[in-house]
């Protein structure tokens, strides 16, 4: 074999293993899958008509998620403590709320207040203990806007109030009428936003007063990727003829268990003209429901 036939048949035999690869199909490397996509989708893909994931505000809540589907129901247990001027208050709830049917919830729920002297308060007449309402409520999901993300309902919450611990007054005082409208919009996978508005109508009976006023909570957060968890703001505004008043609640919520949650808000009053710092808990449990669709 001459030299020049050597290095030709060298040259093959170095390029043979290229040509045998180039031949074999290249299999793609797969992918980790989107873990936003995949929570999103266990909520929003399960049977049933079209729901989206929102952020629910921690301190004024919904009376069920947006689209909520039947068989759904939460317990509510919350406690919560502001430092008024001159006293302390000690709020307690229980909550309960269920979807009858699909994109309509219920709710029932009783505050409790308790009012303690501060050590250092002079001349100050703290209000009474009381159980504050029975309080019960209706939510209509009336539209679920997938492409758009977002979700609209209108509700109505219904108070009787209850008179003061030990007092001889009638065992109802009077009514709050307060309808609602809410508006959500999900931006992304992870940013929420929702608008909670209404007017709150209070009527007592041993006068026929009614005092009004307009609240307008709105509430911005950011869901943690693939978890439950979120940080985020709430604001709450009242409105009335002749005062503003809005405090501002940073929260968190954590995801302790697959179905229990706890919510962490602090109160800030951007006008410390009646109140000044509150803390709020929101202890969260969603028993597991089985639907079938047809």
């Amino acid at each position: 074999m001459s030299f020049v036939g050597y290095r030709t048949f060298i040259s093959l035999v170095a390029l043979s293993p290229l040509v045998t690869l180039a031949q074999e199909p290249i299999i793609p490397t797969p992918q980790p899958p989107d873990l936003d996509s995949l929570y999103i989708s266990e909520v929003e893909d399960a049977q049933g008509p079209a729901k989206l994931l929102h952020a629910e505000p921690l301190y004024i809540d919904l009376i069920r998620d947006l689209g909520a589907r039947r068989g759904e129901k939460e317990w509510n247990l919350g406690f919560g403590l502001t430092d008024n001027l001159g006293y302390d208050t000690y709020q307690f709830l229980v909550e309960y709320e269920w979807a009858p049917i699909d994109r309509l919830g219920l709710e029932v729920e009783v505050p409790v207040t308790i009012f303690a002297n501060q050590r250092d308060a002079r001349e100050v007449v703290r209000p009474n203990d009381r159980v504050e309402s029975l309080k019960t409520a209706i939510q209509w999901t009336f539209l679920v806007s997938e492409k758009a993300k977002t979700s609209l309902a209108i509700g109505y919450i219904n108070e009787m109030l209850f008179p003061d611990l030990g007092s001889s007054d009638p065992m109802v005082t009077g009514n709050i009428f307060n309808p609602f409208l809410v508006a959500a919009k999900r931006w992304g996978d992870n940013f929420h936003t929702l608008l909670y508005t209404g007017p709150h109508l209070e009527y007592a009976l041993s006068n026929g007063h009614l005092h009004h006023r307009y609240d307008a909570n709105t509430s911005f957060h950011y869901m943690i990727p693939n978890t439950r968890n979120f940080v985020g703001v709430e604001m709450n505004a009242s409105i009335t003829a002749s005062d503003f008043d809005m405090t501002m609640r940073p929260q968190m919520r954590l995801g302790i268990a697959e179905n229990f949650l706890v919510g962490i808000v602090t109160g800030i009053p951007l006008d410390r003209e009646n109140e000044r710092f509150s803390m709020f808990t929101r202890l969260i449990w969603e028993p597991k429901h089985h639907k079938k669709h047809p």
